[in-house]
């Protein structure tokens, strides 16, 4: 049948205004968008800037003298970085074949050091004489050492940044182990600009230089290997909003807290009030994630890098329960959004490997011990800095470059079961990680089948053997005593070692102090 050339025009005009009016809806919701996500950005702009100006105010914010931070250049030093890996400088106190030792992998084509040369002997900075270059740590396997670093820019008005976290991971790519070694801020150190500093204030002092070679990280670099004799890779840098992301990326994290903290707290309407975090087992978001690694007032700057390590660890587990280490490549970009890096691409595909397999069993935490390994010290400006001791520093430098023991006994070695009888919720958790940091194979148990309520903890060794016991480092490792351990040798046991965790429960060993009230 055939249609009349009028109805033909009117289903023409009524397609058409039909198109049209389907333009002008999608034109009105894509304007309603985007005004709605801009009034979310402002909105959310306006709160991080609120959140950052009441940290400021906080215990937890970062004062610095500007003459601490020194950027007086130095072309007396800086033009003298003519040697390289392979090769030694003239001025150099180490042999070639012992810097040799530490040179790079050549299948993994690591970035060379540029070496500085020492500075004139007999020549004093900052009241005392300056320190000669220490020898390369020894190096038997194949490393990559990456830096991690958390700075301080968003926080200060002066446009330099502190690296007030400085974590170097070594990736042991032979055994699969990783070291990880916290560095305290406060380490004062001979910088190759040419004066003495804060450890934390060499990458600052870099970039204000535009320090040839690597800026920020070039200077730091350096810094590492003239007076701890250890030589980083590559790094990765996060700022606090940076950090945050990732935190609330990974659906916060859980952490074992082992001693308690109470510190002026931010809040997220712009106020900040006093807030005790006692122990036990935390969720944290990224906003309270950053109030835990950068809280000081009961504590310091020793036990400040052992917890942003207990955060890494916590991150890690994390994002391996998610499956998302294998999607690193996938994720790159958006991981290099928040985090700056020089990382290559094509050397993480190479190492994604051993990331992927990576246990925590496999990590091995050192952290520096105030008075053992560093010397307190009142600089000429007035400021206390640390003085690392070389003989102490020396050896904690190899413990970092050698595969960690505990990963053997970690997964061969004798169990540990542990009971929570406390009558505090996940006390037993705390526990248990408190004995894997160690390097123990703890196992939390919850409470006692026969709901046991302690008022003191115990120790039960089932092993009973006097040569190789463990008893000692997990009395230890758990601040208990000798008379809170016996022996009950069986054959047929679920565990080496039992313990159960009473209601005098005190595993914080780290200087921090008790809290007033």
């Amino acid at each position: 049948m055939l249609i009349p050339t009028r109805w033909l025009g009117r289903l023409f005009r009524l397609l058409l205004f039909g198109i049209l009016l389907a333009l002008l809806i999608a034109l009105a919701w894509t304007a309603l968008q985007i005004a709605l996500i801009a009034d979310g950005s402002a909105a959310l702009a306006e709160t991080t800037e609120a959140r950052r100006s009441a940290y400021r105010a906080t215990a937890t914010a970062i004062h610095t003298e500007d003459k601490e931070a020194s950027l007086e250049y130095n072309p007396g030093i800086v033009l003298m970085q003519d040697s390289v890996a392979e090769e030694t400088p003239a001025a150099a106190d180490a042999p070639a074949a012992a810097f040799a030792a530490t040179a790079a992998p050549d299948d993994f084509h690591l970035p060379k050091l540029l070496i500085p040369r020492d500075p004139e002997e007999g020549k004093r900075l900052s009241g005392m004489l300056a320190p000669r270059r220490v020898a390369p740590v020894k190096r038997e396997h194949r490393l990559v050492n990456i830096m991690f670093l958390g700075s301080d820019e968003e926080l200060t008005e002066d446009n330099f940044i502190r690296t007030d976290t400085i974590i170097v991971a070594s990736l042991n790519v032979e055994t699969g182990t990783v070291s990880m070694m916290s560095l305290p801020r406060d380490l004062f150190v001979y910088i190759p600009h040419g004066k003495m500093g804060r450890l934390n204030t060499a990458f600052g002092i870099g970039e204000n230089l535009s320090w040839d070679p690597g800026r920020g990280f070039g200077l730091l670099r350096q810094t590492l290997f003239y007076n701890l004799g250890i030589n980083v890779h590559y790094y990765a840098r996060v700022n606090f909003t940076g950090f945050e992301k990732i935190i609330d990326r990974l659906g916060g994290v859980d952490i074992a807290v082992d001693c308690a903290y109470r510190d002026l707290y931010p809040t997220r309407d712009g106020e900040y009030r006093l807030r005790t975090l006692p122990v036990g087992l935390h969720t944290f978001d990224g906003f309270d994630a950053l109030w835990f690694a950068r809280t000081r007032k009961y504590t310091d700057d020793f036990d400040r890098g052992r917890r942003q390590q207990l955060l890494l660890r916590a991150m890690w587990r994390k994002a391996r329960s998610e499956g998302i280490i294998a999607t690193i490549p996938r994720l790159w970009s958006e991981m290099t959004d928040v985090v700056d890096t020089d990382l290559p691409f094509d050397l993480l595909l190479r190492l994604l490997p051993h990331l992927v397999n990576l246990d925590l069993a496999d990590v091995e935490n050192i952290t520096f011990k105030r008075n053992y390994h560093t010397t307190e010290w009142i600089a000429p400006s007035g400021s206390e800095v640390q003085l690392p001791n070389a003989d102490e520093v020396a050896a904690l430098m190899q413990d970092f470059y050698t595969p960690p023991s505990p990963y053997q006994a970690s997964i061969t070695g004798p169990s540990i079961g542990v009971y929570n009888a406390s009558g505090q919720d996940n006390w037993d958790i705390v526990a248990s990680e408190r004995l894997r940091w160690d390097g123990y194979n703890a196992v939390a148990l919850g409470t006692p089948d026969d709901g046991a309520d302690l008022e003191s903890s115990q120790l039960v060794d089932h092993a009973a053997t006097e040569k190789g016991s463990l008893t000692p480092g997990i009395l230890r490792a758990l601040n208990m005593t000798d008379k809170q351990a016996m022996q009950d040798a069986k054959a047929d046991r679920d565990f080496d070692y039992v313990v159960s965790i009473g209601r005098d429960y005190e595993s914080c060993t780290y200087g921090v102090l008790p809290l007033d009230g």
